[in-house]
């Protein structure tokens, strides 16, 4: 399944909240190439003015405005993780036997969604992370058993749309991908905060020293990018003079004290509380 043509308006997708996220993931999939018409969209707050380029959507404010007898092909639910089984409830009708259901909300089972929709439904749990705004992100996905191939291709083609897509076989592993890369662009915005304050107390002003950390960053991201073949640790090594001026600040960074140990603890943090959200 390689193209958007799979949705129409009698097998629309149906999109549950209108986020941030939702917002994204809407822009991904309209320049992959679906169709307004294909496109439904679920939140008291979203219309075309929202988004221009959905102009031909449709769009509902409660459920009850939903066409009726409406068939979705895949449901994306996009809505914060303390109101999801009120959600859940609420869409059960329009989650039949065709339907995949594709929860993007952190913490949220697949336990949880099978509960909530009933067993008509294919289930996927999603983490996708902010990038995927500008079409950067990436996203973990774990399918529960018995879901097709066909199942599969489905959620990684609408995901993909807004970057790269990751599967992982073990749903207990989901709150990890959450604590690294659904949360991850958190922890580089304060890595560049860190560096600018590191900057500023080195001498430099404010302005500059943002400006200079900011976009050490992102220069430092598109290296990556370009050297695909490449391992952090490698490009880490090319910056890297013997006795340099890098490797006196890689001695704090990698004491034993140091970077690792600090986003260790970060993740297992994040980890832990995407563990106390799940129902």
């Amino acid at each position: 399944m390689s193209d958007m043509s799979v949705f129409s308006a009698e097998s629309p997708l149906l999109l549950v909240g209108c986020g941030n996220m939702g917002r994204a993931l809407v822009r991904g999939w309209l320049s992959a190439g679906l169709k307004p018409e294909a496109l439904l969209v679920l939140d008291p707050a979203a219309n075309d003015q929202l988004l221009p380029e959905a102009a031909g959507a449709g769009f509902v404010a409660k459920v009850a405005d939903l066409p009726a007898g409406v068939n979705a092909r895949l449901m994306l639910l996009a809505v914060k993780p303390q109101v999801m089984n009120s959600v859940l409830q609420d869409v059960r009708p329009y989650a039949g036997k065709q339907t995949l259901a594709v929860s993007v909300a952190a913490g949220v089972t697949i336990d949880q969604m099978r509960r909530g929709l009933g067993e008509a439904p294919s289930l996927v749990r999603a983490m996708p992370n902010t990038p995927a705004a500008v079409g950067a992100g990436v996203t973990g996905l774990v399918a529960e058993p018995g879901v097709s191939p066909e199942g599969r291709a489905l959620a990684d083609l609408v995901m993909h749309a807004a970057g790269r897509t990751v599967w992982i076989e073990n749903e207990e592993l989901m709150d990890a991908v959450t604590a690294t890369s659904g949360s991850g662009p958190a922890y580089v915005f304060h890595m560049v905060e860190a560096l600018a304050s590191g900057a500023e107390a080195a001498g430099l002003p404010a302005d500059e020293a943002m400006t200079l950390a900011r976009q050490t960053v992102v220069g430092a991201a598109r290296l990556l990018e370009a050297g695909a073949n490449l391992s952090a640790a490698e490009l880490r090594r090319r910056v890297t003079s013997p006795g340099g001026t890098t490797a006196a600040a890689l001695d704090v960074l990698m004491a034993s004290d140091g970077l690792v140990d600090l986003m260790t603890r970060a993740v297992d943090a994040a980890k832990r509380r995407g563990q106390e959200l799940a129902d």
